[in-house]
């Protein structure tokens, strides 16, 4: 290791007990080390967040397995590369120490399809042990033919424990970190160090780097001091990616439960995080729709002027509206019930076509239509009693009794249930 190479390259793990924070795919009995244990490695996928070690676990199964390591990063690399790749593994393979060969190949899901495909029979030969990498989820980014092919490793984010203890290490490490007896920096730098990185080793080795630097630089080690390097920091989130996607379905699924507490821990997230608050306010919009419905009608109107006051008061301000909009939502009575009855209309429409709109209930604007029938008995419901002209037929004669809406009784529902339950009878008696 070169003496000027970065701290995070320095402690690269060298072997898999070095590797922190992955305990589940590398623990006693876990599914990664019983294939190194026994020496079947597959080709496979690392997924996860930056900084966890997807690269640092490839160079290790190629030295686990005494293998040619070979690296190509996807956001560079084409099919001439991998081409070239292919030939050192066939002349590795045909040489005097007959080696595998490792290639990783780092942000695997930039590649495109040609890119994928020209890989799959040299994996399926065994000319490549392919490991890839990706931050995206592989079942969306990688073609269905070479993730068939792949064994999915998900790697977690490190958590603050395991951050700390890194920190720790390289901070005294005379061999490869830095060299520093234990109090050379407030501990408390490291626990602030270890908070900014967010769960990523290769940020907070950076930053411990730099802090010492700055401390010397500086001839002082206060905590204002530590604050102008890490400054305010945005937690991890990718408003692309897999991140996004988990944070809003627990947003959403923390109003379904009625739970107003992890509704606002999530819309803090995906704020802090730096998601567009007009994008949150149309899906909290859409919950009041979807989850709320007609158990509290005005949910909706409730979404739509949080709306409103954040495109008039920007942020900060704004979002204050969108909160209160969200605690409400998870506060009130829920029903699904109109989603529901509208998804299994829709249904009905794809699989009965175009069927005859009823004659009675058919639009009469000239002599020849209603000589036709058109229209034809048609009962006007404001002349009868209580409004209603008990049992009409309104949707087609194939779909006569079916009913798509079934309210609960929660909330405003509750009363249209009763309404409804109570004219029922009646439009089958037509009394």
């Amino acid at each position: 290791m070169k003496p000027q190479a970065p701290l995070a390259e320095r402690m690269r793990p060298r072997s898999i007990d070095e590797v922190v924070g992955q305990e589940h795919v590398l623990g006693q009995g876990a599914p990664l080390r019983v294939l190194l244990e026994s020496g079947r490695i597959p080709s496979l996928v690392f997924w996860g967040p930056p900084g966890v070690g997807k690269t640092t676990l490839a160079r290790l199964i190629a030295q686990h397995v005494d293998a040619l390591f070979l690296t190509l990063s996807a956001v560079l690399a084409g099919v001439k590369d991998i081409r070239e790749s292919v030939a050192h593994a066939q002349a590795e393979a045909q040489g005097l120490t007959a080696r595998r060969t490792v290639l990783f190949i780092d942000e695997i899901h930039r590649f495109n399809k040609g890119q994928q495909d020209a890989l799959l029979p040299f994996v399926e030969d065994g000319t490549l042990l392919l490991v890839g990498a990706t931050t995206e989820n592989p079942s969306f980014e990688l073609n269905g033919a070479l993730l068939s092919r792949l064994r999915v490793f998900v790697l977690r984010s490190l958590d603050h424990a395991a951050v700390l203890d890194l920190l720790r290490r390289a901070f005294v490490d005379a061999d490869r970190g830095l060299g520093l007896s234990a109090d050379a920096l407030p501990e408390s730098w490291l626990d602030r160090i270890a908070e900014a990185a967010d769960g990523d080793a290769r940020r907070a080795l950076i930053l411990l780097e730099t802090a010492v630097e700055l401390s010397r630089a500086a001839g002082e080690k206060s905590d204002a001091l530590l604050e102008k390097l890490i400054g305010r920091g945005l937690r991890r989130f990718d408003k692309q990616g897999e991140n996004f996607y988990d944070q809003i379905s627990a947003l959403h699924k923390s109003v379904r439960g009625s739970d107003p507490d992890a509704a606002l821990y999530w819309f803090a997230r995906m704020i802090d995080g730096g998601a567009d608050p007009r994008y949150i306010a149309r899906r909290v919009t859409r919950m009041a729709y979807e989850d709320i419905g007609l158990a509290e009608p005005g949910a909706m109107r409730l979404c739509l002027d949080a709306w409103d006051a954040y495109e008039r008061l920007g942020s900060p301000e704004g979002e204050l509206a969108i909160a209160q909009a969200l605690v409400y939502l998870a506060g009130v009575p829920k029903s699904n019930a109109v989603y529901a009855a509208y998804g299994a209309a829709r249904a009905a429409v794809e699989q009965h076509g175009s069927l005859e709109v009823p004659m009675h209930i058919r639009n009469a604007p000239t002599k020849l239509m209603k000589d036709l029938g058109y229209g034809k008995e048609y009962r006007y419901d404001h002349a009868e009693a209580d409004a209603h002209a008990a049992g009409q037929q309104f949707l087609p004669d194939a779909l006569a009794g079916t009913q798509f809406y079934v309210p609960t009784a929660r909330g405003m529902e509750g009363r249209i249930a009763e309404r409804l339950a109570a004219l029922r009878p009646r439009k089958k008696d037509g009394a």
